[in-house]
C-alpha cells in the first residue's frame, strides 16, 4: 500500500509537526501525493458514476525506520460497493467480507424487514381493518339515528308533561317507563354492535402484536449489531494504546458512535501507518465529484477531517505524535486596536477585523470585540453585541451600552428594520453556472450535527434564509458581489454563495465552504438602523480593505 512518488522530493522540507486535521493548509507533499491519487482515479472509468456523487478521498505521508518517504491513500466509507481496493489501505475493520458476522446478521435482519413487510401487507390483516373501518361507520350511524330517535321521543314526553290538564299519575308513570325502555334499548343496541367488531378486533390485535414482537426483535438485534461492531474498530494511537470505537465514544456527549464512524479517510490511514510501523508526517482529505445537496463540496478542494464522527476518534489516534496547534488558537488580533466608526451615550459602531470574534469563544485567551468593549467601559452592566459577525468575517458591527438600548435594537433585528450590505469576493474559477446580474437566495439552512460548525441546507430542518444579491463586477478571477441578508442565520451569506443550489461559486478564502486564502474576502460595509433614544435613522458605512 506503499507509494513511492513519481517525482524527486528531497528538495521538499518535511513538515516539523504532523497537520492540524480539522483546520490546516496542505502540505506540498500532500498536494503531490494528491494529484498522484487524483491520476490514479481517472484510470478508474467504472467509477465514474458513483464517484461523480462525491466521495472523500485522504493521503497519509510516512517515514518508515530507515527514513525512507511514501505515501497511503484511502477512501471515506467504500468505492464500487467494496471495502478492499489494491491502491489504497484497507479499512480498519471490513464490515463488507461476506463471511463475516456483520453481513450475516445484517441479511438476518433484512430477513425480518421483509417478514414485517409481509405481516403488514397482508391480505387477511388489511381487510379486517377494512372490515373494522366499515363497521364502525355503520355503528356510528346506527347509534346517531337511534340517538336522534331518544331525543325526539323525549322532547314528546316533555310536552306532555307540560300539557294542561297535567298527565295524572298513571300516565306519568307509563311515560317514564317509555323512557327508560328506550334506554334500555339504546345500550342493548350499542352492546350488540360492539360485539360484532370484538372478532375482528382481536384478530388485527394479534397481527400488530407479531408486528410489534418482530420491529422490538428487529431494533435489540440491530442495536447489538451495531455494538459488535463498533468493538471490532479497535484504533491504535502512536502511543500503541488501543481503543475500540465503544471506549472512545462513551467520553463524548451522545455517548454511542454515529453510524459510519471509523470508516472515513484519515482514521483507516493512521490505523495501517501504526499497524506497519510507520511514522506518519502529514495529512489532508481531498473531495472529488460533485456536490452533496445538504453539504457544500467542492472538486478537487482540501477539507478539515469531520467532527462529529472523527474527532473522538483522531483525539485518541494522534496522541504520541506532534501535532501542529490548531491556527484558530492563535490570537492574531491580540494587539489589534477596534476602529471606533460611531459613538455616542447609548451605543458604539465599531470595525472588526477579519480573524477576531465577535464574543468570548471555546479559545478564551482569543481576542474577542466584547473583551475590547468590556475593558473600555468597565460598567456594571457592560457593553452587549447587538449581532455577531463571524470570527473571518470583517466590518460593522453594533455595540449597545445598556440593556434597554440592546433590547430596543434586538427588536428591529427582530422585526428586520435594520439594513445590511455585505460586500465579497468570489472565486471566480469556480463559476459553472451564469450568475444573474441580481437575485434573491431562498435556501434554509441549520447547523450539520457530525460537522460543526459547517452549516446545512436542509428542507425538513433548516430555518427560513434569505439573501439579496448583486453583482457589481466580474472577471475570470473573481466576482465582486455586494449581498443584503433578509435573515441573520449563522454562514447564511458563504452557505449561499457556495452551495451549487445558490451562486455554486464560494467566497475567496472561505476554507469551509470553498479554498483558503490570505483572509475570508467577505466584509460587513453598511448597516442602517433607528437610533433608540433619538428616533432618527442612522446610517453606517465603511469599505472593505479589499
Amino acid at each position: 500500500m506503499n507509494h513511492f512518488f513519481s517525482q524527486p522530493i528531497s528538495h521538499i522540507p518535511l513538515p516539523e509537526k504532523f497537520t492540524y486535521p480539522f483546520h490546516y493548509t496542505p502540505h506540498p507533499l500532500c498536494i503531490l501525493a494528491a494529484e498522484e491519487v487524483k491520476a490514479h482515479i481517472e484510470t478508474h472509468k467504472e467509477w465514474e458514476e458513483e464517484l461523480s456523487l462525491g466521495k472523500m478521498f485522504g493521503v497519509l505521508i510516512v517515514e518508515d525506520n530507515e527514513g525512507i518517504i511514501s505515501y497511503l491513500a484511502a477512501f471515506s466509507g467504500n468505492l464500487a460497493g467494496k471495502n478492499l481496493h489494491p491502491y489504497f489501505v484497507p479499512p480498519v475493520y471490513d464490515l463488507l467480507q461476506p463471511k463475516g458476522f456483520f453481513k450475516i446478521e445484517e441479511e438476518q435482519i433484512s430477513n425480518m424487514n421483509v417478514q414485517i413487510k409481509e405481516l403488514e401487507s397482508d391480505s387477511t390483516f388489511l381487510n379486517l381493518k377494512q372490515r373494522i373501518k366499515a363497521q364502525t361507520e355503520r355503528a356510528a350511524n346506527a347509534l346517531d339515528s337511534a340517538k336522534a330517535e331518544l331525543k325526539t321521543a323525549k322532547k314528546a314526553r316533555e310536552l306532555k308533561r307540560q300539557s294542561i290538564p297535567p298527565p295524572s299519575e298513571e300516565e306519568q308513570a307509563v311515560l317514564t317507563k317509555e323512557s327508560q325502555f328506550q334506554k334500555a334499548n339504546f345500550k342493548r343496541l350499542e352492546r350488540e354492535l360492539n360485539k360484532l367488531l370484538e372478532e375482528p378486533k382481536a384478530k388485527v390485535v394479534a397481527f400488530e402484536a407479531a408486528i410489534e414482537h418482530l420491529k422490538t426483535q428487529r431494533k435489540e438485534r440491530s442495536a447489538a449489531l451495531q455494538q459488535k461492531l463498533f468493538e471490532q474498530f479497535r484504533m491504535l494511537n502512536a502511543k500503541g494504546e488501543i481503543k475500540d470505537l465503544c471506549a472512545i465514544f462513551k467520553e463524548t456527549v451522545h455517548k454511542v458512535p454515529p453510524g459510519g464512524a471509523g470508516e472515513c479517510a484519515l482514521p483507516k490511514l493512521l490505523q495501517y501507518a501504526y499497524l506497519h510501523h510507520l511514522k506518519p508526517l502529514a495529512m489532508a482529505e481531498l473531495w472529488w465529484g460533485n456536490s452533496p445537496k445538504t453539504e457544500v463540496r467542492n472538486h478537487g478542494y482540501y477539507y478539515p477531517s469531520c467532527k462529529g464522527k472523527c474527532e473522538p476518534i483522531l483525539k485518541h489516534m494522534l496522541q504520541g505524535l506532534d501535532v501542529d496547534e490548531n491556527p484558530l488558537a492563535a490570537d492574531i488580533c491580540s494587539h489589534t486596536e477596534l476602529e471606533i466608526i460611531f459613538e455616542d451615550e447609548w451605543l458604539v459602531v465599531v470595525n472588526k477585523p477579519s480573524g477576531m470574534l465577535s464574543v468570548p469563544g471555546k479559545v478564551e485567551t482569543a481576542n474577542s470585540v466584547y473583551q475590547h468593549m468590556r475593558k473600555k467601559y468597565p460598567l456594571a452592566t457592560g457593553p452587549m453585541i447587538v449581532h455577531r459577525l463571524d470570527m473571518a468575517t470583517s466590518g460593522l458591527l453594533l455595540i449597545a451600552k445598556s440593556k434597554e438600548v440592546h433590547q430596543h435594537l434586538q427588536t428591529q433585528f427582530k422585526n428586520r428594520t435594520i439594513k445590511k450590505r455585505y460586500v465579497a469576493l468570489l472565486d471566480g474559477r469556480k463559476s459553472e453556472k451564469l450568475i444573474k446580474k441580481n437575485g434573491r437566495i431562498e435556501l434554509p439552512l441549520c447547523p450539520n450535527p457530525l460537522d460543526r460548525p459547517r452549516q446545512m441546507v436542509s428542507e425538513v430542518y433548516g430555518k427560513s434564509a434569505i439573501t439579496d444579491y448583486r453583482i457589481v463586477e466580474s472577471s475570470e478571477k473573481y466576482i465582486r458581489i455586494l449581498f443584503y441578508p433578509l435573515t441573520g442565520r449563522t454562514h447564511q451569506l458563504r452557505v449561499h454563495a457556495a452551495h451549487p443550489e445558490g451562486l455554486g461559486c464560494p467566497i475567496i478564502g472561505d476554507e469551509l465552504y470553498g479554498k483558503k486564502a490570505d483572509r475570508l474576502y467577505l466584509h460587513a460595509e453598511y448597516i442602517e438602523f433607528c437610533h433608540p433614544i433619538s428616533q432618527k435613522k442612522i446610517c453606517m458605512e465603511k469599505e472593505a480593505e479589499f
